[in-house]
């Protein structure tokens, strides 16, 4: 077990120098490692999302992760400040898949820039645990996650943060691991101190298999849950079972047991579960550990238990897999029954909604957000018995049953299954609905509404800086573009959901909008650039409309705009784009401010 004291009077191994007021020190002794926080003994109880960070002191946690560094991180520092959290402060770098080239030394260059810059702001603040440098970035198709041009990368910007923050660690976050991930981060990345693993179906095998994988260095379970859609079986029509909250709330304990537990003052430092909060992906309930509405779930109670050691005062119902009584998968208009099973541990009096949703059938995705899928409240015959009664819709395909019970202490439960319609007619997807003037680039964005994750013809000859702060129209950056290849074409087509080409549901409904309206300038004026949105036809999940515009660029910047009057903006899943070629030399221009009017 570890020996404090012996550590210290031991030589670090990761020299942190402890600062006044709020340092964190690794301290290892003989392969074994803790976390000192202004010289005490700090284990990581932790969760990463949005939900209260006041309900997750009071259930007994003490720190949350960013995946990032943006206009909210001075807030979310002075709260955790004020609760008395710790913040390990996510840096987020670019993943290939989708668009950022490590082969180019200008992205490379900037991004180690934006990195440094976040460090410097934020390095002095009491709030700050660590620093995460990257999230899944190692995770491209078709590798193995050893590319050692992202892990120079890494390691690169782990060095800087040493020599300008001594007074925090460095982590970096992979997805799950594996022998050529560890031996990468040993390798290459030897400015990193701590590994962070997103682990799910996995978890409660990690310790195990980082050990065996040749993992030595301490690690930190940055992201732990149900098992994901990728570790399940599907059944016969492709849909991926979901565990119930209560069964959920075990794999959450089997995880922390074994892997954070077990290796505690060993070679883990802490974890944070996910998701503190609610979202939706493959299904409405799949990875939160809230409801839209606040209400807690079961997992929470079994984290408040392990963090505290303690039950919560009231605990949420329990639930069991829901009962198909009839077939699942009936023709249009047909009945299926469905039975719930149900119990609370306080005999709390309890309400019982049931809600049928569209499946959209997203179990592939990476975390990206999903569009809400329509609901069938007409079909629920019974509603708010332990047995329903289901007269299902028309529209063929699949189809989610929640039943979502609750209590009157703030708790619930949820529990789902898949049913499918065989016929019947199509209906269209819906897509999220945006508030017109949307922006999607530039002042006014949140977030990344659609990824430029689409290249395409010649890609390794696009360059792309979504930060270039060479003479951006507004704000302190802007994005600039260049295509190096004199004789061929490439372009870049922002997508929803990312890296889709009409195999998946997405996008955005722009109805409303009369025209879309962007700031560009050539680099030297003359650059001729074809504009686009709404490229994907004869595909299952089309663009509802298309448009263009090939304009002539100035070395100033000048707003230019696609008319979309009379266009259907139902469904844009390819909501902007450019292509350049043919023009006998390398042509670099720059964009800003994109927007839907």
């Amino acid at each position: 077990m570890f020996d404090l004291k012996k550590a210290l009077a031991l030589p670090v191994l990761l020299s942190l120098i402890t600062g006044a007021g709020a340092a964190t020190k690794l301290v290892q002794n003989e392969g074994n490692f803790q976390l000192l926080v202004d010289g005490k003994p700090f284990f990581i109880k932790g969760a990463g999302g949005s939900a209260s960070k006041q309900y997750l002191k009071d259930s007994g946690g003490n720190s949350f992760r960013t995946w990032g560094v943006g206009d909210e991180t001075q807030a979310q520092l002075d709260e955790a400040q004020r609760l008395g959290l710790k913040v390990t402060l996510g840096i987020w770098i670019g993943h290939s898949d989708q668009g950022f080239n490590y082969s180019n030394p200008a992205a490379i260059k900037k991004q180690f820039e934006t990195a440094k810059a976040a460090v410097m702001k934020y390095k002095d603040h009491p709030a700050v645990l660590a620093w995460a440098v990257g999230n899944e970035m190692e995770n491209e198709k078709g590798s193995q996650g050893d590319n050692p041009v992202i892990w120079a990368a890494v390691n690169q910007i782990a060095a800087m943060i040493h020599k300008v923050d001594p007074n925090h660690p460095t982590m970096t976050v992979v997805a799950e691991v594996t022998p050529p991930k560890i031996e990468a981060i040993n390798s290459i990345a030897t400015a990193i101190d701590i590994v962070g693993i997103n682990s799910y179906g996995g978890g409660p095998s990690l310790a195990k298999r980082y050990r065996d994988g040749g993992g030595t260095k301490p690690y930190v379970i940055c992201e732990f849950g149900p098992a994901g859609t990728w570790e399940v079986p599907k059944n016969d029509w492709g849909a991926c079972q979901e565990q119930t909250s209560t069964a959920k709330a075990a794999s959450y304990r089997a995880t922390y047991e074994k892997s954070v537990l077990a290796e505690k003052d060993k070679l883990c430092l802490g974890s944070y579960a996910f998701a503190w909060g609610n979202k939706q992906e493959a299904t409405a309930t799949w990875y939160g550990l809230f409801l839209p509405d606040g209400e807690r779930l079961e997992p929470i109670d079994t984290l408040t238990e392990l963090w505290g050691g303690k039950l919560s005062p009231n605990r949420c119902p329990q639930v069991q897999p829901l009962k198909v009584l009839t077939s699942n998968r009936v023709k249009p208009g047909e009945t299926i029954k469905v039975q719930l099973d149900v119990k609370d541990p306080e005999n709390d009096p309890l309400k019982i909604v049931w809600r049928l949703d569209k499946d959209y059938a997203m179990y592939g995705g990476a975390g990206e957000a999903q569009p809400i899928p329509p609901s069938y409240p007409e079909a629920i015959v019974k509603n708010g018995e332990s047995t329903v009664e289901l007269k299902m819709p028309e529209d063929k395909g699949g189809y989610w049953l929640y039943a979502i019970v609750h209590d009157n202490h703030n708790g619930a439960a949820v529990v789902d299954v898949p049913l499918y319609v065989d016929g019947g007619r199509d209906r269209a997807v819906t897509a999220n609905k945006a508030k017109i003037p949307f922006a999607i680039f530039g002042e006014g964005a949140v977030g990344m509404p659609y990824v430029w994750s689409g290249w395409m013809g010649k890609t390794d000859a696009i360059e792309m800086d979504e930060k270039s702060a060479d003479n951006p129209h507004s704000g302190d950056t802007c994005m600039k573009c260049g295509f190096k290849s004199p004789d061929n074409f490439g372009g870049i087509i922002w997508q929803s959901p990312a890296n889709d080409w009409g195999q998946k549901p997405g996008g955005y409904d722009l109805s409303g909008a009369k025209k879309l309206t962007f700031w560009a300038r050539g680099a030297e004026g003359g650059e001729k650039v074809k504009f686009v949105i709404g490229v994907i036809k004869d595909k299952q999940f089309n663009d509802s409309a298309h448009a263009e515009a090939t304009e002539t660029l100035t070395n100033d910047w000048k707003q230019y705009s696609i008319n979309l009057t009379g266009k259907n903006l139902s469904t844009i899943k390819t909501g902007f784009g450019w292509v350049v070629g043919g023009q006998r030399q390398p042509v670099t221009f720059y964009l800003d401010d994109i927007r839907y009017e």
